[in-house]
């Protein structure tokens, strides 16, 4: 299914820029200096500026750059889901119109694992290095229980009665999220995120998962460079249960097999956080994952 996600009034992003890729405008915010740059693929239902903590702390070391993609966040309107092909050579030609060189170290949360994974097919030697947060593999269905496959997640996706019902929690969470943010980021995020627009967005991204999953195993594994992948293992108190569990220990091997499939890989298992958390609880953790990524690269 094909969700043509569009508004008469787009929302202005409150930092950052527009960059025209393929006649479309681009929201892309970078920071710092030097290289390799370090990019930032957001997950499902998430937008470039919920990197911007982690961001402005890596922009202390090289070029970072959070950005949304086409028919996300504050980017142009095109119907979702889309292609990870067409979302990797988005990036690639965001990235050249900026000109930022490659190689680029890619950090993907979540949904953007899929994407990194694309990226890294069709142009492996504009790919200095991975830092996985937690990312979606396509392998996910071989380690997953049948209730954790990505068909039971494109099912599950919250509808938008669903979403608007949820809108107070949802501000209240944000608002913890981002409680570290300078007002004039946070505030106009927050709303942007409880939009019906954006909320939208988000559910459209989810319903195709195992299409995704289908391309990427067309084509080849990650090239040989450096990977630190984060593995989160931290289970809510409020929906402890046995799959939670069975999720984590998939996971845990799902990203054990990612590492060990190249010559310089490691896993870090955080168990501290969850998967949407990982970014605002563990800052740290992905700072020193991607500084690490950065130097093995650079002893290459």
């Amino acid at each position: 299914m094909t969700y043509d996600i569009t508004s008469s009034a787009r929302l202005a992003p409150p930092i950052g820029r527009f960059q025209v890729v393929d006649g479309r405008r681009l929201f892309v915010h970078r920071s710092g200096s030097g290289g390799p740059a370090v990019v930032f693929l957001p997950g499902a239902s998430a937008v470039g500026l919920d990197y911007f903590g982690v961001q402005q702390q890596v922009s202390r070391f090289t070029t970072a750059v959070v950005y949304d993609r086409g028919g996300t966040g504050y980017s142009a309107s095109l119907p979702l889901p889309r292609t990870a092909a067409a979302v990797a050579t988005e990036l690639r030609e965001l990235l050249r119109a900026q000109n930022i060189a490659a190689p680029y170290v890619l950090a993907a949360h979540s949904l953007g694992g899929f994407y990194a994974h694309r990226f890294a097919q069709l142009y492996p030697r504009e790919v200095a290095g991975l830092v996985w947060l937690d990312g979606l593999h396509r392998d996910w269905d071989d380690y997953m229980p049948p209730t954790a496959s990505l068909a039971a997640a494109e099912q599950m996706a919250s509808d938008q009665d669903q979403l608007r019902q949820m809108r107070s929690a949802l501000r209240e969470m944000r608002g913890e999220l981002l409680a570290d943010y300078p007002e004039h980021i946070r505030q106009p995020l927050i709303d942007a995120k409880v939009s019906d627009e954006w909320m939208r967005v988000g559910i459209a991204e989810r319903a195709a998962l195992t299409g995704l999953a289908t391309e990427l195993r067309a084509g080849p594994n990650i090239p040989d460079v450096p990977v630190v992948a984060l593995t989160v293992v931290g289970i809510d108190p409020a929906q402890q249960s046995l799959t939670a569990q069975e999720v984590n220990d998939a996971k845990t091997r799902m990203d054990a097999a990612l590492v060990s499939g190249v010559s310089n890989g490691e896993q870090r298992i955080l168990s501290d956080t969850l998967h949407h958390r990982l970014c605002f609880d563990r800052p740290d953790a992905v700072v020193q994952a991607i500084r690490d990524v950065i130097d093995r690269a650079a002893g290459l």
